[in-house]
């Protein structure tokens, strides 16, 4: 670049010097000129005649210039294109680009009203309604002129070139006001004219999964991937939930056939995904294939223990003792061991098998190092097994209903908590947005289950004072017509989930201190220990 710049002065300094040199040989040249013009004769030193000879192409120049505007101005007057009628048009188009980039300016600064005044006279000045409308419309909706954006869209349908912005534009109105089925169908438009477009795409994915159309939702995702637009793993992981979610509407319509094959290509799309696994599982185990549903939920353990897994592994033999039971289940167990879904998994087998000291021993120090609902309400089937003392058993029960109700399937995009897994989320809408973790509990969810607290407590002592048949017992004394099994201990924390579930704003105050229940007439005894 230096040398460049180094260069040009050069070449401006020879270009000096040459002149110079040629006007000091002009004015020292005695040689003259002699013209004669209509009988006059003109002599003219040199230099006089290169400066005559300049004058005289510049005079030819301007004799040129006029006749052409003559010419022009008669071209005019007769209705042509000229000259005069393209300076007037530069004009115009310099205006009115000056409009529109003031324009452009006052919507980027959040000035919808002055934006569209800028627009509209953009308008006036270019005629180019394809480049005046876009702005005119976005400035309406930011002016919350809906009609008038709405208007302008329409405006841009008639041409092919702005036919995809017009419909991009009156599919995110209706959006916004809630009308999806008419946002689905133009999506669907909008898709067929720009088919690579990724906001299409994705606009489009979500309106039918939302609408349950799976099988388009499928050619949508397909086409996501030949546009390079998705990962290939992820195309693979939401196809799977595509093809479950069929499968379920398959079932539920009856047609079996249709299900276990949507339902076995969901699982192997997705091995890892659970609800898949589990249906294929089932979808097998009714099939009279056993060794198919076993291999089925095995894979799937094998990424990750989920209790729903466990369940349908129980159901493949459903009428096998709870040794034999926990006897099978060791394939499982043997699987993330120390993990706490393994850990509560064979405490409840232990359970199932009346085994209560087995039972504490796998679960260890969950209960104080992780307390979930579930956890606990294991810890209270456990201490009525061994035949503890029932401030013990309510003190853990108490204790289940503020704790943390463990993994859950949440929305990892709005949080929303979900009983079932759901291909799309019921809250916000978005699709494959479930995951199996633990939701973070705010004081307001606890509010509800807290107040229930007393009214718990007070449940139990009612159920341990007045047994059947209104009969007063002793409160230490075991109540014969009520088996100390635990069956009945799940039964019981079930049935004050479900209370707190049915009434979950009753009246009540909650005690300073829930974590240390005791009976009235008990507290001369050793406090036992609870979890914290």
């Amino acid at each position: 670049m230096l040398l460049w710049s180094v260069l040009k002065i050069l070449i401006f300094v020879v270009i000096v010097v040459a002149l110079t040199l040629g006007v000091g040989f002009l004015m020292e040249s005695s040689d003259m000129m002699f013209i004669t013009v209509a009988g006059r004769e003109f002599v003219l030193t040199p230099l006089s005649a290169v400066i005559a000879a300049l004058l005289l192409l510049l005079a030819v120049f301007v004799i040129l210039r006029v006749a052409g505007f003559l010419v022009a101005l008669i071209r005019f007057f007769n209705g042509d294109e000229t000259a005069i009628s393209r300076y007037f048009n530069r004009r115009a188009e310099r205006k009115g680009y000056q409009a529109l980039s003031e324009g452009m300016l006052a919507l980027a600064s959040g000035e919808g009203r002055l934006a569209i005044r800028k627009a509209e006279r953009a308008e006036g000045y270019l005629r180019q309604p394809e480049l005046t409308n876009l702005l005119v419309a976005q400035a309406a909706e930011m002016a919350g002129d809906t009609a008038k954006a709405t208007e302008t869209y329409k405006k841009l349908l008639a041409e092919d070139s702005t036919r995809f912005v017009g419909i991009r534009g009156l599919m995110k109105q209706k959006l916004d006001a809630g009308d999806t089925d008419t946002a689905l169908k133009l999506a669907e438009k909008a898709f067929g004219l720009r088919p690579q477009h990724v906001e299409v795409q994705d606009t489009l994915l979500r309106l039918q999964a939302g609408a349950e159309d799976w099988a388009g939702a499928r050619k949508t995702l397909a086409a996501k991937l030949k546009s390079n637009t998705l990962p290939r793993d992820v195309h693979k992981r939401r196809d799977a939930v595509l093809a479950l979610a069929d499968a379920r509407d398959a079932l539920a319509e009856g047609k079996i056939e249709t299900a276990q094959k949507e339902a076995t290509e969901a699982n192997r799309l997705s091995p890892d995904l659970v609800p898949a696994a589990v249906m294929a599982a089932r979808m097998a185990i009714t099939d009279g294939k056993p060794k198919v549903a076993t291999r089925v939920i095995r894979k799937a353990w094998d990424a990750a223990p989920h209790p729903d897994l466990a369940a349908a592994f129980a159901e493949i033999e459903p009428n096998e003792t709870p040794t034999a039971r926990l006897k099978r289940f060791r394939v499982l167990l043997a699987v993330h061991a120390g993990s706490d879904e393994i850990k509560l998994l064979d405490a409840e087998l232990h359970i199932a098998a009346e085994d209560y000291a087995g039972a504490r021993k796998a679960l260890g120090d969950l209960a104080e190092r992780h307390p979930t609902a579930r956890a606990l309400t294991i810890m209270a089937a456990i201490e009525r097994g061994e035949g503890g003392e029932d401030r013990l058993v309510r003190a853990w029960l108490a204790k289940a209903v503020t704790a943390s109700r463990g993994p859950q399937w949440t929305c990892e995009s709005c949080g929303h908590v979900h009983a079932n897994w759901q291909p799309v989320c019921a809250h916000c809408d978005r699709f494959d947005t479930l995951s199996w973790t633990e939701a973070p509990q705010s004081e307001s969810a606890l509010a509800g289950p807290a107040q229930m607290l007393p009214l718990i407590v007070g449940a139990l002592e009612d159920r341990r004072d007045t047994p059947p048949g209104d009969m007063e017992q002793d409160a230490d004394t075991p109540d014969p017509a009520r088996p100390e099994t635990a069956d009945s201990e799940i039964l019981e924390a079930e049935a004050i989930e479900t209370e707190q579930e049915r009434d979950p704003h009753a009246p009540g105050h909650l005690p300073p201190d829930m974590g240390d229940v005791r009976a009235d007439d008990e507290t001369d005894k050793p406090t036992p220990p609870t979890a914290n």
